[in-house]
């Protein structure tokens, strides 16, 4: 058990830390403003009352607190449509419907930002030979990463008539390259566009809701998608994922979740649709506590002589902070403390191990409310080299300030 007057002692020693990111958490603190004006005036404009919170069972024919969450992911995404489900079983779910949805035997999906996350390689079929895959129905696949800037003659190399999605990963997932900003995915998409206009761009939006004023959709992005238990779900949603973007291509990734014919006007939504709702208004709030989170770990071990990425003064396009450790033990030990830190299972020992749709065993500190939630502080890594941990989430500033600080006591760690 994590003594809490330890880490109490721990947490004043961060003062001169804190002080030093003051801006930075000033200019988080408008960014939440600005995004909550953004959410409450969607909220007003559908008028949501008590009734789209009842349930729906059955076919959930003609669920109007549905289709108000649906129409409210769209306004403050910025796109014409959304897909708001709990069928939907994660953010990889979610992108893969878009995919087979728009995707036909010949297209050809180009990834703008390297080989994607883990768990979507075995859906393009990178990893693995499954018939099932998009390679396997005959899908074509190029990448090029234009992460550090866009490149026109590696446009010129990989955009083809054949093109039919242009997929850009905003996050880092597990690999050191930086996260994208808005304006970076602006400047992405105004380059496809002038080559091909008429291809998808399509953004896997995963950590990066609410930590700009802006959105990939307001930017030019046909389609987004994303998990409800990261950033949009404040940590209330109990599952689920959403998409958003152009009306016709909502109902293309529809038809994937449900079937060609039945699209969006089905699904039962029972149990959940309070706590969806809620979790959206909360979102900018709770998305502002963990960059404020992300910021001072940056702060603080970049202090620590540890390479971080990025730096507290950067600007952000996710919620993720990786530090690198360049050690195993270190790995582990860090992942431990911020396991015994958290308000759920903090009496286990989180252990490297295989996890489905990850080629390396995976260590993962998650002592959350809701499983595997990235809206809540958690921490986790691949078990290779360098052995960077990343760290992301927070429903409190506070609760991320004391699991730092335990980790500061694990490691033997002093602030100067």
């Amino acid at each position: 058990m994590v003594n809490y007057r330890e880490l109490l002692k721990q947490c004043s020693k961060f003062r001169a830390v804190e002080n030093s990111i003051s801006p930075q958490l000033r200019r988080i603190e408008n960014i939440v403003l600005t995004n909550q004006a953004r959410v409450l005036t969607a909220f007003q404009e559908q008028r949501v009352d008590e009734t789209c919170f009842y349930d729906s069972t059955g076919y959930g024919y003609n669920d109007l607190g549905r289709e108000k969450l649906d129409s409210l992911f769209a306004l403050v995404f910025g796109g014409e449509a959304g897909l708001v489900r709990p069928q939907f079983v994660s953010g990889t779910h979610a992108i893969a419907s878009c995919l087979f949805g728009i995707l036909r035997p010949g297209d050809r999906i180009v990834s703008m930002t390297g080989k994607p996350y883990d768990t979507l390689q075995k859906t393009i079929g990178l990893a693995g030979s499954s018939p099932d895959s998009l390679l396997g129905q005959g899908i074509l696949y190029s990448e090029a990463d234009l992460c550090g800037g866009i490149n026109d003659e590696v446009l010129d190399r990989v955009l083809d008539k054949k093109t039919g999605v242009v997929f850009i990963q905003r996050s880092r997932g597990y690999s050191e390259r930086r996260s994208l900003t808005v304006e970076d995915i602006a400047a992405m998409v105004k380059a496809v566009k002038s080559r091909i206009p008429e291809t998808v761009v399509l953004v896997d939006n995963c950590y990066g809701e609410f930590v700009q004023e802006l959105e990939p959709c307001h930017v030019g992005a046909d389609l987004v998608a994303g998990s409800l238990i990261k950033n949009p779900g404040a940590g209330l949603a109990p599952g689920g994922g959403y998409v958003v973007g152009r009306a016709d291509l909502v109902e293309r990734a529809a038809w994937r979740l449900t079937a060609p014919g039945l699209g969006a006007g089905i699904g039962c939504m029972t149990g959940v649709k309070r706590q969806l709702f809620q979790g959206l208004f909360l979102a900018p709030h709770q998305v502002g506590e963990s960059l404020k989170g992300m910021t001072l770990a940056a702060a603080l071990f970049a202090r620590l002589g540890f390479t971080v990425s990025p730096h507290w003064h950067e600007k952000r396009g996710d919620t993720v902070q990786s530090v690198r450790l360049g050690d195993p033990q270190l790995l582990k030990k860090f992942c431990q403390a911020i396991q015994a830190a958290s308000p759920v299972d903090s009496y286990v020992a989180p252990q490297a191990a295989p996890m489905v749709g990850y080629s390396d065993n995976i260590i993962m500190a998650a002592g959350t409310f809701v499983q595997g939630s990235s809206s809540e502080f958690s921490a986790d890594a691949p078990l290779r080299p360098p052995f960077t941990v990343f760290i992301q989430g927070g429903l409190t500033f506070e609760h991320v300030k004391l699991a730092l600080s335990a980790v500061m006591v694990e490691l033997g760690l002093e602030i100067s």
